[in-house]
């Protein structure tokens, strides 16, 4: 890979370690203030979600580093407040974006020809959209109630 390709790849990947330390924020934050009568098995994905979403980070950052790159610091906005329905309507909202963010990373990145970093995020989108579904899930069951 050339530079000039490398470059674009690093800047590709840099956007999902900002969108995943983002996500990893929000899901602990919610995990911590979760309160309600659903709020038990909620907290516990909120949880387990934000450990997924580390696991992200971990690949996606160690990947700018095999390029000859140091993975962003940099943070996007994290909502944290609501009750329990709004921060389940809020995850379910920061999985959309990523779903479309992948996605739009991952034709680029075939289009730049670096089959790892895309295959890669190809596992990545592959875990938002259980996310999606299952966040889509909680918000119709609480609806419900």
């Amino acid at each position: 890979m050339d530079a000039s390709t490398r470059n674009k790849v690093i800047a590709i990947l840099q956007e999902g370690v900002t969108n995943e330390l983002g996500a990893v924020i929000q899901y602990l934050w919610h995990h911590y203030l979760a309160e309600g009568i659903y709020s038990p098995k909620i907290k516990d994905t909120f949880e387990e979600f934000s450990v997924e979403e580390m696991r992200h980070l971990e690949k996606i950052s160690e990947r700018i580093v095999a390029l000859g790159g140091e993975p962003t610091t940099k943070l996007p906005p994290v909502k944290k407040g609501g009750d329990l329905k709004q921060m389940i309507q809020d995850d379910l909202d920061l999985e959309l974006g990523a779903a479309q963010l992948y996605k739009g990373h991952i034709a680029q990145l075939a289009t730049l020809g670096d089959t790892t970093s895309r295959l890669m995020l190809e596992k990545t989108l592959a875990d938002e959209e259980k996310h999606i579904m299952e966040f889509e899930i909680m918000l119709s069951k609480i609806r419900k109630k």
